[in-house]
């Protein structure tokens, strides 16, 4: 069974194709499920590289359209991604009930630290902030409102030494996922970026192997995932490559989140 539920379009503003090239593209490789789960605006419109406010119930509505449309090809939910601000929980159910969303799939690639400060994930100095971010994941977990974490190895992007937080960051995040039977997301977009030199090693930027082979060992809950931003990536070379990965790391996969 081979599904998706990361999937972006050219409204993020660094993807290309809109939602119907996707679903066409999905079908075209057998796909049972679809989802969609564009960055998510907020009505400040905060962050950039995501749809305007403006544009949200657009986009709801062409998704929606493409269920009916295809009903009988694939099976489409709608979704979102979008980072976790402890600020923002009525905006959550809002997107949920008001907006009728199938999901919310967590993206943290802001957190909010203890000053109330957007810290970018992707920028980090020091891997005392991994543990800032990890305790945003756990946070979020508890909740209720996201069905699984993209990328939640994210961080290792930042080219710093691994260390004793680092190994915390990840017991911590293995933890949460256990206690909350939790979702985590093997992403394969990480691969498509490819490796690099890395103070530790030539590696991906993630998936990390010394994070999933804690995650392996507890036995969580694993989708694979393409966060595709171009049809052709909604199941190509990557994804068969992410599922033989996790295969040989021995992580839980399963293929449905609902």
């Amino acid at each position: 069974m081979k599904t998706n539920y990361h999937t972006h379009t050219l409204r993020c503003k660094h993807a290309v194709g809109n939602a119907k090239d996707y679903v066409l593209s999905a079908i075209n490789e057998n796909l049972s499920i679809l989802g969609f789960s564009d960055h998510s605006p907020y009505p400040d419109d905060r962050f950039g590289l995501r749809m305007d406010f403006c544009e949200l119930e657009d986009y709801i509505k062409e998704v929606e359209d493409l269920k009916m449309e295809f009903k009988n090809k694939i099976f489409i939910k709608s979704g979102l991604e979008i980072e976790y601000d402890p600020r923002e929980k009525d905006y959550y159910e809002e997107l949920l009930n008001k907006y009728n969303l199938d999901y919310l799939a967590l993206g943290q690639h802001f957190y909010i630290n203890n000053n109330n400060e957007a810290i970018n994930t992707y920028s980090l100095n020091d891997t005392k902030k991994y543990l800032e971010y990890g305790k945003t994941l756990v946070e979020a977990m508890k909740t209720g409102y996201f069905k699984f974490i993209a990328h939640p190895d994210v961080i290792f992007i930042n080219d710093l030494p691994w260390d004793n937080n680092c190994d915390e960051f990840c017991n911590l995040i293995v933890k949460a996922a256990k206690e909350n039977d939790f979702i985590l997301e093997f992403n394969a977009n990480g691969l498509r970026r490819g490796k690099k030199n890395f103070c530790d090693g030539t590696r991906y930027s993630y998936p990390h192997k010394s994070f999933w082979y804690k995650v392996a060992k507890e036995n969580i809950k694993v989708i694979i995932n393409s966060d595709c931003h171009n049809p052709i990536q909604v199941w190509d070379e990557y994804m068969d490559k992410a599922y033989d990965m996790a295969n040989k790391l021995g992580l839980n996969v399963i293929n449905e989140i609902f």
